[in-house]
């Protein structure tokens, strides 16, 4: 049994990372380190809580950390994390820079530890549905692909003031750009150029809430964007290809249901209902034909499932460490884009080696 220490207790430690490693084989939630509060024993009790981090990383048990405190302190939490030689999982993002990423990788390079970052949306059923499609060629040569997080949330985030301070890491360019890229990455590998426009949307001060980010393929524009101002919310996913279209509206169900539960019980777990399902347009002698495409099961323990394998020396880790870089130094871009007002063309040659 691998015995896992939970750093941090707020929305990510609560809703995603504490049920999913209560749920996995092989895994042990056995610790949370939580400063004040006693959250984490009301859900689990038996649990040990560590009030410092120097005080968990001092229990000889652990084998894994799981890093899940605001997206600021990613970098220096999970630095000193792999400096005592200890297996790390970093919620997204994995590092606000690609500097700060590099350095997170020598220094698990240089303790013979695994660093992964958690970039949990690899396993939505949207998601899955939508790269099934593509390596099927059900639109035939693809031109366009929009992805996109619209919400309808004018007011401030009231319960994580963290995620309403720049310095903090927060900004939706921070928040869901990581999902945004890591999918777009996943799918379609490193883009040539990168343009964007990072904004402030909602009135008043504040953090960037509303992002559009266009990645250039050959022959091929990928748009990414995410906003807290659209009622009602527009497509999840967008395809356009020569042999027709694909709309999917709705988001995958598996953080609402996890908001819900301290461990997964359900064996529909992860399934869309039929209502909610993506529609497959095609031409066919010059009529039109749609359907709905059977969504498949998304499955967030399947991250946990790799990273236990990984840890067992059977297996590749889930999400390698340089998809985290590459989420920084792409998101690092759009930053640049928007502020400059230009396309940047992307040199991958600095990729940590």
């Amino acid at each position: 049994m691998i015995r896992v220490g939970l750093v941090g207790f707020g929305m990510a430690g609560r809703v995603f990372h504490g049920p999913l490693l209560s749920s996995v084989e092989g895994l042990e939630l056995a610790a949370v380190m939580e400063r004040t509060s006693n959250k984490a024993v009301e859900r689990y009790p038996g649990i040990t809580v560590y009030r410092s981090l120097e005080a968990m990383m001092a229990d000889a048990s652990l084998q894994l950390f799981v890093v899940a405190t605001p997206n600021g302190t990613h970098f220096a939490v999970a630095k000193e994390i792999l400096s005592a030689g200890k297996n790390v999982v970093v919620d997204k993002p994995m590092a606000v820079t690609p500097a700060e990423a590099a350095e997170l990788i020598g220094l698990a390079r240089k303790h013979n530890v695994l660093l992964m970052p958690f970039h949990n949306r690899r396993w939505d059923s949207d998601f899955l549905t939508v790269k099934k499609l593509l390596d099927e060629g059900s639109l035939g040569r693809l031109v366009s692909f929009e992805s996109r997080f619209d919400r309808w949330r004018p007011g401030p985030l009231t319960e994580r003031l963290w995620k309403e301070s720049a310095d903090a890491g927060g900004g939706t360019l921070l928040d869901l750009g990581p999902h945004l890229a890591d999918q777009a990455l996943v799918l379609f590998g490193k883009p040539e150029a990168v343009s964007a426009d990072v904004l402030r949307e909602k009135d008043g001060p504040g953090v960037n809430d509303g992002i559009t980010i266009r990645l250039r393929y050959p022959g091929l524009m990928i748009t990414l964007g995410a906003n807290g101002l659209s009622l009602p919310a527009g497509p999840r996913f967008h395809l356009r290809g020569t042999g027709g279209g694909y709309l999917k509206y709705g988001v995958d169900p598996q953080e609402a249901a996890l908001n819900k539960v301290t461990r997964i019980d359900d064996p529909t777990w992860g399934q869309e209902a039929a209502t909610s399902w993506g529609v497959l347009h095609v031409s066919v002698d010059c009529t039109t034909v749609s359907r709905p495409v059977a969504a498949l099961a998304g499955d967030y323990r399947r991250f946990y499932a790799g990273v236990r394998d990984a840890l067992l020396g059977k297996a590749p880790t889930p999400v390698a460490a340089l998809d985290g870089w590459r989420v920084a130094q792409l998101l690092e871009w759009a930053a640049e884009s928007s502020a400059e007002r230009r396309e940047i063309m992307c040199d991958w040659s600095q990729e940590p080696a």
